[in-house]
C-alpha cells in the first residue's frame, strides 16, 4: 500500500482549496480575540464543517491555526470546510503565565469551539466565498494530542474541576461525530507525576459518558512517557473506556506524530511517513462522512482497503 493508491472511499478527484485567516472573532471574557482559519472547497453546497484544535507541541506556528495543514487541506479537498481556532494555550500568543487557566486552557479550548458554532453568521459573512454554503446539521470535530482531550470534552467526556471540585460538562450537541488522534487518556495512577502536580485537570478524565460516535486514531510506538506510566495503550482508552458506537484505527509503529499530520516537513515529527499520513487522512475523512451521512459507504470501503494488502499499516476494531 503506497500513499499515492490508498484512495478508498474517495470516488470523486480532490478540487481546489480556498484558505481564509486569520478570521477574527471578538469575545467577551477572553483573553485576546478568537482567531481561525476557514479552508474550504471551492466548489459545492450543503457543506459539512470540522472543528479542528491543534495540540501543543515545540513548533509554534503548528500549535495556532497555521498547523495542521495535511489534514485541513485533504478534507476541505474532499468536501469538508475546516475551522481551525488558534487556542489561547498557542505559543504564537505569549500570554502572561498568570493569565486564568494557564497553562493549557483545557476549558477555554472546549468553549472556542462553542463559540465557533454561534458566530457561523458571522464566519460566513467574512468569507463571502462561503455564504450560504454550510450544512450546520453536519458537524464534526477533530483534535490532536491535546487537541484529542478537548475534542473529547466536546464529545461527552467529563472531569473534575481542581479549583472547585465542579464535575465539567461541556458536550456541544450540535457536534455529530469526532475524530481523537494520539489523545490522553485515563487519569489517576495512569498519569506521571509531573502531570497530576501540574495539570490536575487530567487526573479525573472520565470517558463513561462520551456517547458521541468517534473514530479513535492511536499508534502502537506513543509510549508519551512524559504523560503516562502505560504507554501507548494509554492513547486507547477513549475507544475502550467509552461506551459505543466508536472504532479505533492502532497504527503500526506510528508515533505522537502518526506520521506527520500536525504539518508537512516538520523536523519534531519522530515517525515520519507519508504513507501512514495518508491512511491517516482517508480513514478520518471516511469515517466523518459516513457518520454524516448514513447509508455512504465511504467507510466501509475504506476499512476493507486498509486490510487487503499484504502488509497493512493498521488494525480498526469497532463496538
Amino acid at each position: 500500500m503506497s500513499a499515492s493508491t490508498y484512495t478508498a472511499g474517495i470516488s470523486s478527484p480532490p478540487v481546489p482549496v480556498l484558505s481564509v485567516g486569520p478570521v477574527v472573532l471578538s469575545v467577551p471574557g477572553r483573553a485576546v480575540d478568537l482567531e481561525i482559519r476557514v479552508s474550504a472547497p471551492v466548489t459545492g453546497s450543503d457543506l459539512p464543517v470540522i472543528l479542528l484544535s491543534h495540540g501543543q507541541g515545540y513548533s509554534n506556528n503548528l500549535s495556532s491555526l497555521n498547523g495542521y495543514a495535511p489534514l485541513a487541506n485533504f478534507w476541505a479537498a474532499h468536501g469538508f470546510v475546516v475551522i481551525q481556532p488558534t487556542h489561547l494555550s498557542s505559543t504564537t500568543l505569549s500570554l502572561d503565565p498568570d493569565t486564568p487557566g494557564a497553562p493549557l486552557y483545557w476549558r477555554s479550548r472546549a468553549e472556542d469551539m462553542t463559540h465557533i458554532l454561534d458566530r457561523l453568521d458571522a464566519i460566513e459573512a467574512a468569507v463571502p466565498q462561503l455564504l450560504g454554503r454550510l450544512d450546520r446539521s453536519k458537524v464534526a470535530v477533530a483534535g490532536h494530542s491535546m487537541g484529542g482531550h478537548t475534542a473529547s470534552l466536546l464529545l461527552g467526556a467529563r472531569l473534575t474541576d481542581p479549583h472547585d471540585g465542579t464535575e465539567v460538562d461541556l458536550a456541544e450537541p450540535r457536534i455529530k461525530a469526532g475524530v481523537l488522534l494520539a489523545a490522553p487518556g485515563r487519569g489517576g495512577d495512569a498519569l506521571t507525576g509531573h502531570v497530576a502536580e501540574n495539570w490536575p485537570f487530567f487526573l479525573t478524565t472520565d470517558f463513561s459518558k462520551m456517547t458521541t460516535p468517534a473514530l479513535v486514531v492511536a499508534g502502537d510506538k506513543d509510549d508519551s512517557s512524559h504523560l503516562t506510566v502505560l504507554g501507548p495503550d494509554w492513547h486507547a482508552d477513549p475507544y475502550f473506556l467509552a461506551p459505543g458506537p466508536k472504532s479505533l484505527l492502532t497504527l503500526f509503529d506510528a508515533e505522537h506524530g502518526l506520521g506527520g499530520v500536525s504539518g508537512y516537513d516538520v523536523a519534531e515529527t519522530t515517525d515520519e511517513n507519508p504513507e501512514r499520513v495518508s491512511v491517516v487522512q482517508r480513514l478520518t475523512w471516511a469515517y466523518l462522512r459516513t457518520e454524516l451521512y448514513p447509508g455512504d459507504t465511504a467507510w466501509q470501503t475504506a476499512r476493507d482497503a486498509l486490510t487487503a494488502g499484504p502488509d497493512p499499516l493498521g488494525r480498526l476494531e469497532s463496538k
